[in-house]
């Protein structure tokens, strides 16, 4: 069998696990089996084709990252209502510690609260961030 069957066999299984899966990232590797399919017709040998595979899966791996498709918001959760419900929510805090800090009740349980901006007074809140256990408010 001649080796570039092997490498648009590989490519062709690769975007088909890449529907499946749909991150993009698999795509980038199928497009490196492809270039290493194409160097193979072209007459490259063995290493030379397996090289240029890894540079164009690697080169895809790198536009992709750098594209709006690739990016990633690490912060997305902590401050996204649609991924935790708290967001948004208001709490009372009866009174305030040392540094903008504070332990309040809220949904049935103790929380740590911590101002993130405004003034240290006793009040009414608004969520605005989550980090763990800790809650993170500014005034409402």
């Amino acid at each position: 069998m001649a080796p570039y069957y092997i490498w648009f066999a590989l490519a062709a299984v690769l975007v088909i696990a890449e529907l499946g899966l749909g991150t993009l990232y698999l795509l980038m590797v199928a497009l490196g089996a492809a270039a290493g399919g194409l160097g193979a017709l072209a007459g490259l040998g063995p290493a030379s084709q397996t090289v240029l595979a890894a540079l164009v899966g690697l080169a895809g791996f790198v536009v992709l990252r750098r594209s709006r498709y690739g990016r990633t918001r690490r912060d997305a959760a902590e401050r996204d209502p649609n991924v935790n419900p708290d967001i948004g929510q208001e709490l009372e805090v009866p009174a305030w510690g040392e540094g903008g800090r504070a332990r309040v009740r809220y949904r049935g349980t103790e929380w740590d609260v911590e101002l993130q901006s405004g003034a240290a007074a006793p009040g009414r809140f608004r969520i605005v961030e989550v980090h763990g256990n800790t809650l993170f408010v500014s005034p409402r």
